[in-house]
């Protein structure tokens, strides 16, 4: 490419990675209390329920991204927060890794069935899937910057109860991990989840959300140095992921995914390579 091409790109591609580097940075910490509360498919299932709430929003007339798709997606998820932070009182009666998947197969069967009756639903479903991380505007950045601030916000004024609520840390005389922070903690993530889904899609957001967690928790074992290994592993695999689907002309979400989800997988067989040969 010429200089003036290379301008051109750094200039399509400059919002579209700003917002991956959002993504990667409020993901990469809620991945960390995912992995800590074993619920790794929760964020796969809140999306579809997210998925599920702008699927339905669009079928009663309502605009892909406007401001009352939204709130139906978002009430869609908080519906499902309050689900998953009862079943987690009621652990001895119900799994909550099983209440979870079946939420995740109960949202996407409906999204299904509402999609049939929504023209162009093949379209719909494919964005939901991957996203269209690629045409984001700075508009978009700004605002979903806003609403991460927001949650992030309140994460840290109530870091003690929600760290203590996911990692079972009960050594505080005023820390209780119970239902309204548990509940808290999900809804929080509903939030973000509903506002991600929207532009980067189910897969997108998810791999965001484990892959750097999963990877960091390898290398440390502090929460600190996870999260800043896994913010400069989510930044990194997005430069290199929206660089290379520009480059080669491929989906840029979906080559996202393939660059995220295809780390761990290389990782955890050349640990096996290299442990065989120890022996």
């Amino acid at each position: 490419m010429n200089s003036v091409s290379w301008t051109e790109a750094l200039s399509f591609l400059a919002a579209p990675f700003v917002m991956c580097l959002i993504l990667a940075g409020i993901h990469c910490y809620l991945g960390l209390h995912v992995l800590a509360r074993g619920v790794i498919f929760v964020d796969l299932s809140l999306a579809q329920v997210a998925a599920f709430g702008t699927t339905l929003a669009i079928l009663l007339g309502f605009e892909h991204h406007g401001t009352s798709t939204y709130f139906i997606s978002l009430g869609s998820t908080f519906l499902a927060a309050a689900l998953f932070a009862l079943a987690r009182r009621q652990e001895k009666n119900f799994s909550q890794e099983a209440i979870i998947g079946i939420v995740y197969a109960l949202a996407s069967a409906a999204v299904v069935l509402v999609v049939d009756k929504i023209a162009h639903g093949a379209e719909h479903i494919k964005d939901l899937l991957v996203g269209q991380v690629l045409w984001v505007t700075w508009h978009d950045v700004g605002k979903t910057a806003l609403i991460y601030a927001a949650v992030s916000t309140v994460h840290y004024l109530f870091r003690k109860q929600l760290l203590a609520a996911s990692f079972r840390e009960e050594n505080s005389g005023d820390v209780s991990p119970g239902g309204f922070w548990d509940f808290l903690f999900y809804a929080l993530f509903g939030v973000v989840i509903t506002s991600s889904v929207s532009l980067a899609g189910v897969l997108q957001v998810f791999a965001y959300l484990i892959v750097p967690s999963v990877v960091s928790t390898v290398f440390f074992d502090s929460i600190r140095a996870r999260l800043l290994f896994g913010w400069a592993l989510g930044f990194v695999l997005s430069f290199i992921g929206l660089a290379l689907s520009y480059h080669w002309d491929l989906p840029a979400g979906a080559f996202i995914v393939v660059c995220f989800a295809g780390l761990p997988v290389l990782l955890l067989l050349l640990m096996s390579l290299f442990k065989r040969r120890d022996c």
